[in-house]
């Protein structure tokens, strides 16, 4: 890429300020959709904050269903833009959550089998977003995840969540200490993102790196996102 480099806040703005709908549910690996667009998918503890996100980064109240129930979320729920046919090719992924004891031991392996066989065959995925509540901080069900994202060789990132409900004197400590996590796994992308899905804070930082990411993936993606 020449010239002077992309507005990619601008341009992250223009990718969710179009319609977002609901797409696809797959249970079973062979009920995933066809790998035909790019892929960025949430990750996180049951109840972190990942339908919340995913309705504040698109700008809509009820794209993503969200529950006070943790572990409500059983399948892979994909969700596209819903423009002409020339608009971006891309899709936003929630994953089921983890980490809910209630939800029993064989669900939750049947989970893990799902997100496993996920994350190590789909060839569009070039990013997932690893959702930390903001609050409390790394748990061993993430390091399990963190470890996994590792043996996957997907590219990851950290995002905090809840920032709003995290007293302003202990952010910066929340977030050093998700950096000093993501030393320790050299397969993380190595910046930290801290949002808030009820004050919107963070959400144009986290658009702005999607936007990035799907340009500099020209090949599956119109000229310009509009």
């Amino acid at each position: 890429m020449s010239g002077a480099e992309p507005d990619y806040a601008e341009l992250g703005r223009k990718l969710f300020a179009g319609d977002w709908a609901f797409e696809w549910a797959a249970a079973s690996q062979t009920r995933l959709p066809p790998p035909d667009k790019l892929e960025i998918a949430f990750a996180g503890r049951s109840n972190v904050g990942k339908s919340s996100l995913l309705n504040a980064l698109t700008n809509r109240k009820f794209l993503a269903r969200t529950s006070q129930t943790p572990g409500r979320t059983r399948e892979l729920n994909f969700f596209a833009p819903n423009g002409p046919k020339e608009s971006v090719k891309l899709r936003l992924v929630d994953m089921p959550g983890y980490g809910y004891a209630a939800v029993g031991k064989e669900k939750a392996a049947g989970f893990s089998r799902l997100i496993e066989q996920f994350l190590r065959g789909r060839v569009g995925l070039i990013r997932v977003f690893l959702l930390i509540d903001g609050r409390h901080g790394v748990k061993e069900s993430d390091d399990k995840m963190l470890d996994l994202l590792d043996r996957s060789a997907v590219s990851y990132q950290l995002v905090l969540t809840k920032k709003d409900e995290v007293k302003a004197a202990v952010r910066e400590a929340a977030v050093a200490a998700a950096l000093a996590i993501i030393t320790k796994h050299p397969a993380a992308f190595p910046e930290v993102i801290f949002t808030s899905a009820q004050t919107g804070e963070g959400l144009s930082e986290l658009r702005s790196v999607i936007a990035q990411l799907v340009t500099e993936r020209d090949t599956f993606v119109s000229p310009k996102i509009c």
